[in-house]
């Protein structure tokens, strides 16, 4: 029984190697022009949330919302990220994984800010 239940799990980490395998990336690189485009793009994103974080309809709003909808606002700003990628032939998984990176540190760093600017109101002062 322990030489199947072995053998079995042998089969599968065998087979869950071989899938990694067609998932990562290997010894490629990005051409300074793609890291360029991929560069401008996110700038675009981050000034798209820097304008929306200025806009007052926030202010009123619970800050996750606000939050929430500041990002959700910008999203599309992430698909040219995607398509520069694309057009470098970078794997499905990359891509995904860089976007999910980006949007968790962009959401972060917004729900820091409004935090900062709900205390700063809270406290009778104006956030420069």
């Amino acid at each position: 029984m322990k030489q199947i239940l072995f053998s079995i799990l042998i089969l599968a980490s065998v087979t869950a190697i071989a899938d990694d395998a067609k998932n990562e990336w290997h010894n490629t690189t990005l051409s300074d022009e793609t890291i360029k485009k991929i560069q401008a793009a996110k700038y675009q994103y981050n000034k798209c949330i820097a304008e929306e974080m200025k806009a007052t309809a926030h202010l009123k709003r619970d800050i996750r919302e606000a939050t929430e909808a500041i990002v959700k606002k910008c999203e599309n700003h992430l698909g040219n990220i995607r398509q520069v990628y694309n057009d470098a032939k970078v794997p499905e998984v990359i891509i995904k994984r860089h976007q999910k990176q980006i949007r968790i540190q962009t959401t972060r760093n917004v729900l820091k800010q409004m935090m900062i600017a709900e205390a700063a109101r809270k406290a009778g002062q104006q956030p420069k």
